[in-house]
């Protein structure tokens, strides 16, 4: 009787359970359908141009017909900038989350990686304004300001994807997360080409202050940023 006692209390013995974690990511949920209810309201008030826009890696079409208003603040590009600050924002994010150090308070955390890039994005665009003002380069600035804007919205479509499958599919490594950084550099790289591309006559005429220009506020922040956080 008691060795068939101490077989059943072996085999019934308590288990050892496993602590596992998971990860509340129910504001990343609301932040990336938020985002794509942004672009499906674009696509429903703006159908020709959102059509044309998503065309800009094929035709230029775009910046010739529709988009030729280089107004920044027009709706429809407001309505793909949020979701540009919200996607770049929670790239970061990731980034961060991939270190060894856990993240005790994350939301707080994206609001403060989403302040600090927008406050980033605005300010400079304020100083190259500015900088267009002083040197008489209104008209070439205000273009280029409005296709790099473009740009960088699509670019954050593609971004969506990429934290789509980086939050509910596969978590990435430091290592996946910089070869997408180099790739959306690349990306923004050519976009960057195709804009100076298509203002090389006006770039020409006032070669001097755009090289200024691009010296000043397209690489110096970035440096700073760098040696900032590195």
């Amino acid at each position: 009787m008691q060795e068939v006692s101490s077989v059943f209390s072996s085999n019934f013995a308590p288990m050892d359970y496993v602590t596992r974690s998971f990860e509340n990511i129910d504001w990343v949920t609301l932040l990336l359908l938020g985002c794509l209810l942004c672009y499906a309201i674009a696509k429903y008030i703006y159908p020709k141009r959102f059509q044309e826009f998503m065309l800009l890696p094929v035709t230029n079409k775009y910046f010739l017909v529709l988009g030729k208003n280089t107004e920044i603040k027009h709706p429809f590009n407001v309505l793909l900038f949020l979701p540009q600050i919200v996607m770049f924002s929670l790239f970061i994010f990731l980034f961060v989350d991939a270190q060894e150090t856990p993240i005790e308070k994350p939301l707080i955390l994206f609001v403060q990686i989403c302040a600090f890039y927008t406050m980033f994005v605005l300010a400079k665009f304020t100083i190259e304004k500015l900088v267009g003002t002083i040197f008489n380069l209104e008209i070439l600035i205000d273009k280029y300001l409005h296709q790099k804007l473009s740009y960088r919205n699509l670019l954050a479509i593609l971004i969506f994807i990429g934290n789509l499958i980086f939050f509910y599919i596969y978590k990435p490594s430091t290592l996946v997360l910089l070869i997408s950084l180099g790739i959306i550099a690349i990306l923004n790289t050519i976009a960057l080409y195709a804009t100076y591309k298509t203002n090389r006559q006006l770039i020409f005429s006032q070669l001097f202050y755009f090289i200024l220009y691009l010296c000043a506020l397209e690489i110096s922040p970035y440096i700073i940023l760098y040696k900032a956080f590195v």
